[in-house]
């Protein structure tokens, strides 16, 4: 355990940006899978309206810091390549 009051300050910091960072993640992954299981099942509609929500949460968490901004591209390319795939 830290004895220096700024060091138990920052492993408090850290702690709480972690527990943000890890639920931010787990939305954007969640969103994913919603889009991935819209295709499998084939329906277009559904597909598109979850790929809407997905490029949101995950420029959301792009502009929080979460994710490096190559990293936000990168998904949403993917996630938009493979909705416009379906057709």
């Amino acid at each position: 355990m830290a004895n220096i009051k700024s060091a138990k300050k920052r492993i408090i910091t850290s702690a709480k940006r972690a527990e943000r960072n890890k639920a931010i993640k787990s939305g954007v992954k969640t969103a994913t899978k919603k889009v991935y299981a819209a295709i499998e099942a084939g329906d277009k509609a559904v597909a598109a309206t979850a790929l809407n929500e997905a490029i949101s949460t995950i420029e959301k968490a792009g502009t929080k810091g979460v994710y490096h901004r190559c990293t936000t591209s990168r998904k949403v390319s993917r996630l938009t390549k493979a909705v416009n795939k379906m057709a």
